[in-house]
Protein backbone atom coordinates (compact mmCIF):
# COMPACT_ATOMS: atom_id res chain seq x y z
CA UNK A 1 0.00 0.00 0.00
CA UNK A 2 1.14 3.56 -0.76
CA UNK A 3 -0.34 7.07 -0.74
CA UNK A 4 -0.74 8.88 -4.07
CA UNK A 5 -1.31 12.27 -2.32
CA UNK A 6 1.36 11.90 0.30
CA UNK A 7 1.47 15.66 0.96
CA UNK A 8 -1.78 15.41 2.94
CA UNK A 9 0.09 13.40 5.58
CA UNK A 10 1.64 16.72 6.67
CA UNK A 11 -1.73 17.44 8.29
CA UNK A 12 -0.56 15.17 11.10
CA UNK A 13 1.67 18.05 12.27
CA UNK A 14 -1.24 20.29 13.43
CA UNK A 15 -3.01 17.17 14.73
CA UNK A 16 -0.02 16.44 16.96
CA UNK A 17 -0.20 20.07 18.15
CA UNK A 18 -3.89 19.61 18.95
CA UNK A 19 -3.10 16.51 21.03
CA UNK A 20 -0.32 18.36 22.86
CA UNK A 21 -2.67 21.30 23.60
CA UNK A 22 -5.30 18.96 25.01
CA UNK A 23 -2.78 17.21 27.25
CA UNK A 24 -1.39 20.49 28.59
CA UNK A 25 -4.54 22.61 28.89
CA UNK A 26 -7.50 21.40 26.98
CA UNK A 27 -8.68 18.77 29.45
CA UNK A 28 -9.12 21.47 32.11
CA UNK A 29 -10.98 24.05 30.02
CA UNK A 30 -14.49 22.61 29.97
CA UNK A 31 -15.58 21.42 33.44
CA UNK A 32 -19.10 20.08 33.59
CA UNK A 33 -19.93 21.84 36.86
CA UNK A 34 -18.42 24.72 38.83
CA UNK A 35 -18.26 24.40 42.62
CA UNK A 36 -16.42 26.37 45.29
CA UNK A 37 -14.37 23.45 46.55
CA UNK A 38 -13.83 19.78 45.77
CA UNK A 39 -12.81 18.82 49.29
CA UNK A 40 -16.04 16.91 50.06
CA UNK A 41 -15.42 14.69 47.01
CA UNK A 42 -11.86 13.65 47.83
CA UNK A 43 -12.95 10.45 49.57
CA UNK A 44 -15.73 9.73 47.10
CA UNK A 45 -15.59 6.44 45.20
CA UNK A 46 -14.66 6.96 41.56
CA UNK A 47 -17.18 5.88 38.96
CA UNK A 48 -16.20 4.04 35.78
CA UNK A 49 -17.20 7.24 34.02
CA UNK A 50 -14.08 8.91 35.39
CA UNK A 51 -12.01 6.54 33.28
CA UNK A 52 -14.04 7.28 30.15
CA UNK A 53 -13.80 11.06 30.32
CA UNK A 54 -11.01 11.30 27.73
CA UNK A 55 -12.31 8.58 25.42
CA UNK A 56 -14.29 11.05 23.21
CA UNK A 57 -11.12 13.04 22.60
CA UNK A 58 -9.21 9.88 21.67
CA UNK A 59 -11.98 8.90 19.28
CA UNK A 60 -11.92 12.38 17.73
CA UNK A 61 -8.18 12.10 17.14
CA UNK A 62 -8.69 8.71 15.52
CA UNK A 63 -11.41 10.19 13.30
CA UNK A 64 -9.21 13.08 12.21
CA UNK A 65 -6.35 10.66 11.52
CA UNK A 66 -8.60 8.56 9.30
CA UNK A 67 -9.70 11.67 7.41
CA UNK A 68 -6.05 12.54 6.74
CA UNK A 69 -5.30 9.02 5.53
CA UNK A 70 -8.33 9.12 3.21
CA UNK A 71 -7.29 12.52 1.80
CA UNK A 72 -3.85 11.07 1.09
CA UNK A 73 -5.54 8.42 -1.11
CA UNK A 74 -4.22 5.04 -0.01
CA UNK A 75 -3.80 2.72 -2.98
CA UNK A 76 -2.54 -0.76 -3.73
CA UNK A 77 -0.55 -1.64 -6.80
CA UNK A 78 -0.90 -5.01 -8.54
CA UNK A 79 2.01 -5.32 -10.95
CA UNK A 80 3.77 -7.88 -13.07
CA UNK A 81 6.88 -7.79 -15.22
CA UNK A 82 7.35 -8.83 -18.79
CA UNK A 83 11.12 -9.30 -19.21
CA UNK A 84 12.45 -9.25 -22.73
CA UNK A 85 14.95 -11.97 -23.67
CA UNK A 86 18.14 -9.99 -23.12
CA UNK A 87 19.40 -11.68 -20.00
CA UNK A 88 21.97 -14.40 -19.47
CA UNK A 89 21.57 -18.13 -19.95
CA UNK A 90 23.95 -20.10 -17.74
CA UNK A 91 24.73 -23.81 -17.68
CA UNK A 92 26.64 -25.14 -14.69
CA UNK A 93 28.78 -28.12 -15.73
CA UNK A 94 29.84 -29.95 -12.58
CA UNK A 95 32.24 -32.86 -12.21
CA UNK A 96 30.70 -35.68 -10.11
CA UNK A 97 33.49 -38.25 -10.44
CA UNK A 98 34.40 -40.09 -7.24
CA UNK A 99 37.51 -37.91 -6.79
CA UNK A 100 35.15 -35.05 -5.92
CA UNK A 101 34.76 -36.73 -2.51
CA UNK A 102 38.28 -35.54 -1.57
CA UNK A 103 38.16 -33.54 1.64
CA UNK A 104 40.66 -30.75 0.96
CA UNK A 105 37.55 -28.55 0.75
CA UNK A 106 35.00 -28.90 3.54
CA UNK A 107 33.14 -31.19 3.89
CA UNK A 108 34.35 -32.33 0.45
CA UNK A 109 34.86 -30.86 -2.99
CA UNK A 110 31.40 -31.70 -4.31
CA UNK A 111 29.44 -30.41 -1.31
CA UNK A 112 31.51 -27.22 -1.21
CA UNK A 113 30.86 -26.69 -4.92
CA UNK A 114 27.12 -27.26 -4.45
CA UNK A 115 26.87 -24.78 -1.57
CA UNK A 116 28.68 -22.01 -3.44
CA UNK A 117 26.80 -22.71 -6.68
CA UNK A 118 23.49 -22.43 -4.77
CA UNK A 119 24.48 -18.97 -3.50
CA UNK A 120 25.39 -18.00 -7.06
CA UNK A 121 21.99 -19.14 -8.38
CA UNK A 122 20.11 -17.29 -5.62
CA UNK A 123 21.91 -14.10 -6.56
CA UNK A 124 20.70 -14.19 -10.17
CA UNK A 125 16.87 -14.28 -10.08
CA UNK A 126 16.41 -13.02 -13.67
CA UNK A 127 18.63 -15.56 -15.44
CA UNK A 128 17.86 -18.94 -16.96
CA UNK A 129 20.15 -21.44 -15.26
CA UNK A 130 20.60 -25.16 -15.88
CA UNK A 131 22.84 -27.96 -14.65
CA UNK A 132 24.93 -30.57 -16.46
CA UNK A 133 26.84 -33.20 -14.51
CA UNK A 134 29.62 -35.38 -15.81
CA UNK A 135 32.04 -38.11 -14.80
CA UNK A 136 33.07 -40.60 -17.50
CA UNK A 137 29.84 -39.61 -19.28
CA UNK A 138 27.61 -36.55 -19.13
CA UNK A 139 23.90 -35.79 -18.92
CA UNK A 140 21.61 -32.90 -18.12
CA UNK A 141 20.49 -32.84 -14.51
CA UNK A 142 18.31 -29.74 -14.99
CA UNK A 143 17.56 -27.91 -18.27
CA UNK A 144 17.62 -24.12 -18.45
CA UNK A 145 14.91 -22.72 -16.22
CA UNK A 146 13.89 -19.52 -14.48
CA UNK A 147 12.34 -21.64 -11.72
CA UNK A 148 15.37 -21.63 -9.44
CA UNK A 149 13.59 -23.61 -6.73
CA UNK A 150 13.48 -26.60 -9.06
CA UNK A 151 17.04 -25.93 -10.13
CA UNK A 152 18.32 -25.84 -6.54
CA UNK A 153 16.45 -29.02 -5.63
CA UNK A 154 18.11 -30.80 -8.54
CA UNK A 155 21.49 -29.37 -7.54
CA UNK A 156 21.09 -30.54 -3.94
CA UNK A 157 20.31 -34.07 -5.10
CA UNK A 158 23.62 -34.43 -6.97
CA UNK A 159 25.85 -37.17 -5.52
CA UNK A 160 29.15 -38.78 -6.44
CA UNK A 161 27.73 -42.31 -6.11
CA UNK A 162 26.12 -42.43 -9.56
CA UNK A 163 29.36 -43.84 -11.00
CA UNK A 164 29.68 -46.35 -8.16
CA UNK A 165 26.09 -47.44 -8.79
CA UNK A 166 26.86 -48.03 -12.45
CA UNK A 167 24.51 -45.29 -13.67
CA UNK A 168 27.36 -43.67 -15.57
CA UNK A 169 30.99 -44.60 -16.09
CA UNK A 170 33.50 -43.13 -13.65
CA UNK A 171 36.23 -40.85 -14.92
CA UNK A 172 36.43 -37.24 -16.11
CA UNK A 173 34.93 -36.42 -19.50
CA UNK A 174 35.47 -32.66 -19.58
CA UNK A 175 34.79 -32.41 -23.32
CA UNK A 176 31.49 -34.28 -22.97
CA UNK A 177 30.45 -32.04 -20.09
CA UNK A 178 30.99 -28.95 -22.25
CA UNK A 179 29.28 -30.55 -25.25
CA UNK A 180 26.22 -31.46 -23.21
CA UNK A 181 25.94 -27.92 -21.90
CA UNK A 182 26.29 -26.55 -25.45
CA UNK A 183 23.25 -28.56 -26.61
CA UNK A 184 21.18 -26.67 -24.02
CA UNK A 185 22.54 -23.25 -24.99
CA UNK A 186 23.01 -23.36 -28.75
CA UNK A 187 19.39 -22.43 -29.57
CA UNK A 188 19.22 -19.75 -26.90
CA UNK A 189 18.32 -16.21 -27.97
CA UNK A 190 19.83 -14.70 -24.83
CA UNK A 191 22.21 -11.78 -25.15
CA UNK A 192 24.90 -13.71 -23.29
CA UNK A 193 25.45 -17.47 -23.02
CA UNK A 194 27.80 -18.91 -20.42
CA UNK A 195 29.08 -22.29 -19.22
CA UNK A 196 30.70 -22.53 -15.78
CA UNK A 197 32.75 -25.74 -15.77
CA UNK A 198 34.02 -27.12 -12.46
CA UNK A 199 36.34 -30.11 -12.27
CA UNK A 200 39.11 -31.54 -10.11
CA UNK A 201 40.87 -33.72 -12.67
CA UNK A 202 42.02 -34.08 -16.25
CA UNK A 203 40.09 -35.30 -19.26
CA UNK A 204 40.40 -39.10 -19.55
CA UNK A 205 37.05 -40.17 -20.99
CA UNK A 206 34.62 -39.20 -23.72
CA UNK A 207 34.53 -38.99 -27.50
CA UNK A 208 35.01 -35.22 -27.66
CA UNK A 209 38.21 -33.54 -26.55
CA UNK A 210 37.96 -30.46 -24.33
CA UNK A 211 39.58 -28.24 -27.00
CA UNK A 212 37.17 -29.47 -29.68
CA UNK A 213 34.21 -28.81 -27.39
CA UNK A 214 35.59 -25.34 -26.69
CA UNK A 215 35.78 -24.60 -30.43
CA UNK A 216 32.16 -25.66 -30.81
CA UNK A 217 31.18 -23.39 -27.92
CA UNK A 218 33.01 -20.51 -29.60
CA UNK A 219 31.02 -21.06 -32.81
CA UNK A 220 27.79 -20.60 -30.86
CA UNK A 221 29.05 -17.51 -29.01
CA UNK A 222 29.25 -19.32 -25.67
CA UNK A 223 31.84 -18.29 -23.09
CA UNK A 224 33.27 -20.98 -20.82
CA UNK A 225 34.58 -20.15 -17.37
CA UNK A 226 36.67 -23.04 -16.05
CA UNK A 227 37.33 -23.77 -12.38
CA UNK A 228 39.95 -26.20 -11.13
CA UNK A 229 39.00 -27.26 -7.61
CA UNK A 230 41.54 -28.83 -5.26
CA UNK A 231 44.38 -28.00 -2.91
CA UNK A 232 47.79 -26.82 -4.07
CA UNK A 233 49.37 -29.74 -2.21
CA UNK A 234 50.49 -32.87 -4.01
CA UNK A 235 47.78 -34.99 -2.41
CA UNK A 236 44.46 -34.62 -0.60
CA UNK A 237 42.58 -36.69 2.03
CA UNK A 238 40.06 -39.06 0.50
CA UNK A 239 37.59 -41.48 2.15
CA UNK A 240 38.16 -45.06 1.04
CA UNK A 241 36.97 -48.32 2.61
CA UNK A 242 36.08 -46.72 5.94
CA UNK A 243 39.41 -44.94 6.30
CA UNK A 244 41.10 -41.80 5.04
CA UNK A 245 43.87 -42.14 2.49
CA UNK A 246 45.81 -39.58 0.48
CA UNK A 247 45.13 -39.31 -3.23
CA UNK A 248 47.16 -37.24 -5.72
CA UNK A 249 45.80 -33.89 -6.90
CA UNK A 250 45.85 -34.01 -10.71
CA UNK A 251 44.23 -30.96 -12.25
CA UNK A 252 44.98 -30.36 -15.92
CA UNK A 253 45.28 -26.59 -15.60
CA UNK A 254 46.75 -26.21 -19.07
CA UNK A 255 43.66 -27.69 -20.71
CA UNK A 256 41.30 -25.66 -18.53
CA UNK A 257 43.18 -22.47 -19.41
CA UNK A 258 43.03 -23.40 -23.09
CA UNK A 259 39.26 -23.90 -22.93
CA UNK A 260 38.83 -20.48 -21.33
CA UNK A 261 41.14 -18.78 -23.85
CA UNK A 262 39.38 -20.28 -26.88
CA UNK A 263 35.92 -19.17 -25.68
CA UNK A 264 36.99 -15.76 -24.33
CA UNK A 265 36.34 -16.89 -20.76
CA UNK A 266 38.59 -17.13 -17.71
CA UNK A 267 40.29 -19.89 -15.75
CA UNK A 268 40.22 -19.94 -11.93
CA UNK A 269 41.84 -22.14 -9.32
CA UNK A 270 39.84 -22.81 -6.14
CA UNK A 271 42.07 -24.25 -3.42
CA UNK A 272 39.66 -23.72 -0.50
CA UNK A 273 36.01 -22.98 0.29
CA UNK A 274 36.71 -19.25 0.51
CA UNK A 275 38.63 -19.24 -2.78
CA UNK A 276 35.80 -21.12 -4.49
CA UNK A 277 33.32 -18.52 -3.22
CA UNK A 278 35.56 -15.73 -4.51
CA UNK A 279 35.66 -17.38 -7.93
CA UNK A 280 31.87 -17.43 -8.23
CA UNK A 281 31.69 -13.84 -6.99
CA UNK A 282 34.12 -12.76 -9.72
CA UNK A 283 32.12 -14.56 -12.40
CA UNK A 284 28.95 -13.03 -11.00
CA UNK A 285 30.42 -9.51 -11.43
CA UNK A 286 31.65 -10.23 -14.95
CA UNK A 287 28.33 -11.61 -16.17
CA UNK A 288 25.94 -8.78 -15.43
CA UNK A 289 23.60 -7.57 -18.16
CA UNK A 290 21.06 -4.78 -17.83
CA UNK A 291 17.60 -6.26 -18.24
CA UNK A 292 14.93 -4.56 -20.36
CA UNK A 293 11.74 -4.80 -18.30
CA UNK A 294 8.23 -3.77 -19.27
CA UNK A 295 6.20 -3.08 -16.15
CA UNK A 296 2.42 -3.02 -16.03
CA UNK A 297 0.39 -2.06 -13.00
CA UNK A 298 -3.20 -1.54 -11.88
CA UNK A 299 -4.04 0.66 -8.92
CA UNK A 300 -6.93 0.20 -6.55
CA UNK A 301 -8.22 2.66 -3.97
CA UNK A 302 -7.84 1.30 -0.44
CA UNK A 303 -9.71 3.98 1.53
CA UNK A 304 -12.52 1.69 2.67
CA UNK A 305 -10.80 0.31 5.84
CA UNK A 306 -9.99 3.87 6.92
CA UNK A 307 -13.56 4.99 6.19
CA UNK A 308 -14.96 2.15 8.31
CA UNK A 309 -12.72 3.11 11.24
CA UNK A 310 -13.73 6.78 10.78
CA UNK A 311 -17.43 5.94 10.81
CA UNK A 312 -17.07 3.66 13.86
CA UNK A 313 -15.08 6.26 15.82
CA UNK A 314 -17.54 9.06 15.06
CA UNK A 315 -20.53 6.90 15.94
CA UNK A 316 -18.98 5.73 19.20
CA UNK A 317 -18.08 9.30 20.20
CA UNK A 318 -21.63 10.50 19.54
CA UNK A 319 -23.14 7.61 21.49
CA UNK A 320 -20.88 8.26 24.48
CA UNK A 321 -21.73 11.98 24.52
CA UNK A 322 -25.49 11.45 24.41
CA UNK A 323 -25.55 8.55 26.89
CA UNK A 324 -22.87 7.73 29.45
CA UNK A 325 -20.95 11.01 29.17
CA UNK A 326 -23.95 13.27 28.61
CA UNK A 327 -23.43 16.78 29.97
CA UNK A 328 -25.96 18.89 31.85
CA UNK A 329 -26.41 22.28 30.13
Amino acid sequence: MFFSKIGFLLLFIPLIGYVAWYILKGCNLTPSMKISTTMPYIQAVKSYKNYLIHVPFILRVISLSMVIFILARPQSNNRWQNTEVEGIDIMLAMDVSTSMLAMDLKPNRLEAAKMVAAEFVNGRPNDNIGLTIFAGESFTQCPLTIDHTVMLNMLNSVKCDIAAQGIIEDGTAVGMGIANAITRLKESKAKSKVIILLTDGSNNRGEISPEAAAEIAKQFGIRVYTIGVGTNAEDAPYPYGGQIINMPVEIDEQTLKSIATITDGNYYRATSNSKLKEVYEQIDKLERTKMNVKEFSTREEEYMPFAIVLFAALLLEILLRITILKRIP
